[in-house]
């Protein structure tokens, strides 16, 4: 935890510093259009130092910069290293403890826990390979962080066998494809948030109010992009969700002789997986973009954390494993 700590701090560093040079370099353009406007309504001397292409609107006039701030990213490259150390420690931390219980490590609320979070960061990470989203680190550490916390405080218990119904291979099959599913849901869910705050600014900027957000978004991505960027993970997420859903009856059938039982567990699984659908489909065919989008997207959330935290913990069922108490 405490590298993670550490990336953490780079990370929002890095988007602190991010936001500036955005800042600064909105500012620089909105200072070059009014001297160009100014040049054009008097004479005029158009030259180029060292800071890239100046306009001077008279000889007693300082230079404004129009060039682009080139300053190196050297917190990103930091968060991220220290990110991928945190991580190598953590499958660490969930290697030894299938080790010392003899079995796949997610066998209660803790392990899962655990696990789960290792997963969302290793997603992250993969995603980052494909695209430059370290912008999405800081939203990515926190609840990793947080989640971990609330692990090691509240849910630790002792490695003990499974109980019977979880001595299957299936536990591997199952659950493996949950955690990938659910961490891609976390991502697009971190993004959906920053759509909405990115769209609030957005539409405050357009009314020519000046946005009350930090300015760490000016560096964030548009609404738009970020809603595509959320959709593309959903819908990546959305057939393993199915997968999780028909190995897991499958896995009834082997274990209770049915496929269905109308467990808590199995009802919100499906559940998310028809509110998700739903979002899916609204997009695509019925024209569902923007904050109505969003909003259906962070209820497939809230679901998933409820089947997360609230079922596992508290209704009685056939998926009771939580080794709380």
């Amino acid at each position: 935890m405490a590298v993670y700590t550490l990336a953490l701090g780079a990370s929002a560093m890095d988007l602190a510093g991010l936001g500036e040079r955005a800042t600064a370099r909105n500012r620089r353009k909105q200072q070059g259009r009014q001297a160009l406007q100014a040049a054009s309504r008097q004479p005029a001397v158009v030259g180029a130092g060292a800071a890239g292409p100046v306009v001077r609107t008279s000889a007693t006039q300082e230079p404004v910069p129009l060039a682009e701030d080139g300053a190196p990213r050297k917190a990103a490259g930091i968060a991220t290293s220290l990110t991928v150390l945190a991580l190598l420690l953590h499958l660490g931390g969930v290697v030894t403890r299938g080790l010392s219980a003899h079995r796949a490590p997610w066998g209660n609320m803790y392990e899962f826990s655990v696990t789960g979070t290792s997963v969302v960061v290793l997603v992250y990470l993969l995603v980052l390979t494909r695209r430059d989203v370290r912008w999405l680190s800081t939203f990515v550490l926190a609840p990793v962080l947080l989640s971990l916390g609330l692990a090691v405080a509240v849910l630790y218990t002792d490695s003990a066998p499974l109980v019977p119904a979880l001595q299957s291979y299936w536990l591997i099959i199952h659950v493996s494809v949950a955690f990938v599913s659910s961490a891609l849901f976390v991502l697009a869910f971190s993004t959906t948030v920053l759509q909405l705050v990115q769209e609030r600014r957005e539409a405050q900027r357009a009314a020519g109010a000046t946005p009350g957000a930090g300015r760490f978004m000016e560096a964030l991505p548009s609404a738009a992009d970020l809603e595509k960027l959320s959709y593309r993970l959903i819908a990546i997420s959305f057939p393993l969700w199915a997968f999780t859903l028909v190995a897991g009856a499958i896995w009834a059938e082997v274990a209770w002789g049915r496929y269905w039982n109308w467990d808590p567990k199995e009802v919100w699984t499906f559940i998310i997986w028809v509110v998700y659908a739903a979002y899916l489909h609204a997009r695509a065919t019925g024209g569902w973009n923007g904050r109505r989008a969003a909003y259906l997207s962070m209820a497939g959330f809230a679901c998933l954390m409820i089947n997360y935290g609230v079922v596992n913990t508290v209704f009685p069922g056939n998926h009771s494993y939580a080794g709380i108490g």
